[in-house]
């Protein structure tokens, strides 16, 4: 029995406990399309987003002000450049996601996947690795196959549809997402913070900045507490887990993973979203989709033991 007690540890130490939780974390995300579509149907984007990350840094200011205590957030200052990032982030995706459909969000958001291998490769001044992008790739590709809506289209037909404000939006928040891992791994590397100390501050500053943009626009208090029960349900399950947990998750995987990988994992969030619609919403899948559903899932599970070999 003590023998099995004190293996525990090592058996938990070897799972990729980084790469499982990205993956719940693209699971949420995956889900928080429609979920997102639903709640701004109540309130606009502004509104949204301040009660969203409002409720965020009320979920995590006790757990905060616990680390601020103990000396363990001396090095705040450095994620709030991230919180910037990810205010921008939020303000294109969530405009993107109400003037787009969730397909085509869901692919061209995903191009953070093949961004970030790149804006990493400047930054840190060397080529990607072939298996990153190799793998980049095949989930790039999945993507497109499960966001395809009518079979009997092309690939050259996808491609020669026009891209509206919306399109647009999400292009620019996949970009930022890429600029967010990448920052993030650079500015908190050695740094004295935890990632829910890390997660903490960015909603604070997601709050504050939304909530300064929603006062300039001459909008009152009264708007950000709308009546409907399934508004605040939709917000707290967004908070909860596809905000709270998922920038939790992000931030830890960070640190004990490469951008690369993050980017890729997350990426996967439109697999996820389909099974969320197929279960939950009744939509069928037609076999191209689940084809690039299963590229997605492939291209994240690689990466994952690649990780694992690596840091092992």
């Amino acid at each position: 029995m003590l023998s099995k007690t004190l293996n525990a540890p090592v058996i938990l130490s070897k799972l990729p406990i980084a790469e499982l939780s990205l993956l719940l974390t693209a699971f949420f995300w995956g889900t928080s399309y429609g979920i997102t579509k639903e709640a701004l149907l109540y309130t606009g984007v502004l509104a949204f987003i301040v009660i969203r990350f409002a409720l965020t840094s009320i979920l995590l200011a006790p757990i905060f002000i616990k680390e601020w205590r103990a000396g363990l957030a001396k090095d705040w200052k450095y994620a709030i450049p991230t919180g910037g990032i990810l205010l921008c982030i939020f303000l294109a995706e969530i405009y993107g996601v109400f003037h787009t459909t969730a397909s085509k969000a869901a692919f061209l958001i995903s191009l953070c996947v093949l961004i970030t291998p790149f804006v990493e490769a400047i930054t840190e001044r060397k080529l990607p690795s072939a298996n990153i992008v190799m793998f980049a790739l095949l989930s790039l590709f999945g993507v497109f196959l499960l966001t395809t809506q009518n079979t009997n289209s092309s690939a050259f037909d996808f491609f020669s549809l026009a891209l509206n404000k919306g399109d647009y939006c999400i292009l620019l928040a996949a970009f930022l997402r890429a600029c967010m891992v990448v920052t993030t791994k650079t500015l908190l590397k050695g740094k004295a913070l935890s990632a829910l100390s890390t997660t903490s501050i960015q909603a604070n500053v997601v709050t504050l900045g939304a909530l300064l943009i929603f006062l300039s626009n001459d909008h009152s208090i009264g708007q950000l507490f709308p009546a409907n029960v399934a508004f605040w349900l939709a917000t707290f399950y967004l908070a909860l887990f596809c905000t709270v947990f998922a920038l939790f998750a992000q931030n830890f995987g960070v640190k004990h993973s490469t951008p690369s990988r993050v980017a890729l994992l997350t990426g996967s969030e439109p697999a996820f979203g389909a099974l969320f619609a197929y279960f939950w919403l009744g939509e069928s899948l037609n076999t191209v989709q689940m084809i690039g559903g299963g590229c997605i899932l492939i291209a994240s599970i690689m990466a994952s033991r690649q990780s694992r070999h690596t840091q092992l």
